[in-house]
């Protein structure tokens, strides 16, 4: 349990005052609703289902308020920086921004199902008792005129207007109904459009249908001025309702009971969501800034395994390790942008990232550098960012280790330069005494795309006799026996035969619980900071590691888990 609460303990304490705060605004909406005297005669004609129709409304505002903030990212790298003084778990939190975009996103949707069910049983009982089969009260609120002494309860009402108005046509009429059918046609849409099989192999559907966000909240600021939701106002002389409901007879001709009054409160939401909705806009409008900024191609490399590098130059660019960046060109499509972790280090003049064919997008990427004339500049490309990542901490830790599983070796290619520039620059003064990096990848050719860095970085490593400062494992997952054969024939050459290096690849996956053990043995009292960029299913792994080889100790060795979410 202790070694569970170094890694998840601010993790969870986070979600629990999140869920108390649900939690709490439904039951406080709920007894609001079904206990308020002001709402007795509305609760004679929907009953129970008013209460249920409104804490739901409540919760819905308040993580509809929160919906938006993980994803403005330069909010969140402009508080990673702010949090460098405090602790790395603070820090931690923030790189967790996509999955709490994904919860806040489920209790959305569930709160929309029960809101909706709930109102759909309130037009029902507003029909029912406009038609007198409820009870002679439900009857006769539901006849209330809407004048210069009087305002109606039920909004589905006989008028001059609307002689003949149904349930269907007050749906489909009114601000309230109208807007409510938008909003949670356009919810169904971008919920169904962000599974996991849609996002990755068809991605160009999932991001143009996330973007009826934009109509879904305004909608939703919309939707609270029908004033739809009605209760009793004071008159002079007051209504009492306690009293006067069983005699609705008596309403406007004995002083005690005057004809009650009604009315609906005004629109609330836009009170939750106008902050992060200015705070979404300024970040577009940033976007758009960025994007109009002249971005210069330095080098563009065709690796293999349908690899493609990138060296961009931008004016005023600053980047730290492992940082990422979105890029967009116009060529492909005006609209969508798509995050790649930079490969590049601080220390150089440009900034590069590595693109593996992964979909239409990158495909139609890779083609057109595939047929630019040599010498000649790639076409139109915005780039916004660079926005923070786990991977910023790496040098904040005494030992760190790497994982990256094929692609996703990018941000701990842009670390391991950054060692390279500091050792070959200076006599860095690192923190960080001990780097353990692991690559897993399923062809040979992939290798290649990072076998110079790590041979310079070997090389470095001997002159400075710092051969322990880095210890890389290479594994090969998509091998077969002809590779086998080949490596143990070349097994006593002093290189390796498929990278060229010291290291010998390992043909198979890590035992991770042997890496762990062994890590943990050689570093006896240090804080270990492991890091991912990966498949999700690997993170699992390693995040059950991190927990079963911590220490509670904290004088002994303690695994604090990070993995790239972007």
């Amino acid at each position: 349990m202790g070694n569970w609460i170094v890694n998840n303990g601010l993790s969870a304490f986070i979600l629990v005052v999140w869920m108390g705060i649900n939690i709490f605004l439904f039951v406080w909406f709920y007894l609001f609703y079904d206990l308020g005297d002001q709402f007795i005669y509305t609760r004679s004609l929907l009953g129970s289902a008013l209460a249920w129709a409104r804490a739901p409304a409540a919760v819905l505002n308040f993580n509809c308020m929160l919906i938006l903030l993980p994803v403005c990212r330069n909010l969140l790298s402009f508080f990673r920086g702010s949090l460098m003084c405090c602790g790395r778990t603070m820090r931690k939190q923030l790189d967790k921004n996509i999955s709490f975009h994904k919860l806040v996103a489920y209790m959305i949707a569930l709160m929309t199902a029960v809101h909706t069910i709930a109102h759909l049983i309130n037009v029902e009982r507003y029909n029912n008792s406009r038609l007198g089969d409820n009870s002679e009260l439900a009857k006769e609120l539901s006849e209330l005129e809407d004048s210069d002494n009087t305002t109606y309860l039920n909004p589905i009402r006989t008028t001059n207007v609307h002689p003949q108005q149904t349930p269907t046509y007050f749906v489909f009429t009114t601000i309230a109904g109208l807007t409510g059918v938008i909003i949670t046609l356009a919810l169904i849409l971008i919920i169904t459009s962000s599974m996991e099989v849609i996002r990755r192999s068809y991605f160009e559907v999932f991001w143009y249908t996330h973007h009826l966000f934009v109509v879904f909240f305004i909608g939703l600021v919309f939707h609270g001025a029908g004033y739809i939701v009605r209760k009793q106002v004071t008159t002079d002389p007051p209504h009492n309702a306690t009293f006067c409901r069983d005699r609705p007879s008596d309403w406007g001709l004995i002083p005690a009971c005057p004809v009650p009054q009604f009315s609906g409160g005004p629109a609330q939401t836009w009170w939750w969501v106008i902050g992060p909705m200015i705070l979404y806009i300024f970040e577009r409008v940033l976007r758009f800034i960025r994007y109009m900024q002249a971005v210069t191609y330095r080098k563009i490399v065709l690796h293999p395994s349908k690899v493609l590098e990138l060296q961009l130059m931008k004016n005023g660019f600053k980047m730290e390790v492992g940082q990422y960046v979105f890029l967009n060109c116009p060529a492909i499509s005006q609209l969508e942008w798509h995050p790649f972790t930079m490969t590049s280090a601080p220390e150089e003049d440009f900034f590069a990232v590595h693109i593996r064919s992964a979909g239409d997008w990158t495909d139609k990427l890779i083609d057109i550098m595939k047929n630019l004339p040599e010498g000649t500049q790639g076409p139109k490309m915005g780039v916004d960012g660079p926005f923070g990542t786990a991977s910023e901490d790496v040098f904040d830790y005494e030992v760190s280790m790497l994982v990256g599983a094929g692609i996703g070796v990018t941000p701990f290619a842009s670390i391991l330069k950054s060692i390279w520039y500091k050792f070959k620059i200076s006599n860095p003064k690192l923190r960080t005494r001990k780097i353990y990096f692991y690559w897993i990848c399923r062809e040979t050719h992939a290798f290649e795309w990072f076998a110079d860095l790590l041979q310079g970085l070997e090389r470095e490593m001997e002159e400075r006799g710092m051969v322990d400062f880095l210890t890389y494992k290479l594994y090969l997952t998509g091998w077969d026996q002809g590779h086998a054969n080949h490596a143990r024939i070349h097994s006593d050459e002093d290189t390796d035969v498929v990278t060229g290096l010291k290291q010998k690849t390992n043909y198979g996956r890590p035992a991770w619980d042997k890496e762990f053990e062994q890590v943990r043995k050689e570093n006896p009292t240090s804080v270990v900071g492991t890091f991912l960029c990966g498949p999700a299913v690997l993170a699992k792994i390693l995040e059950k590691k991190c927990a079963k080889y911590s220490d509670v100790d904290p004088r002994k060795t303690r695994f604090y888990f990070n993995k790239e979410n972007f």
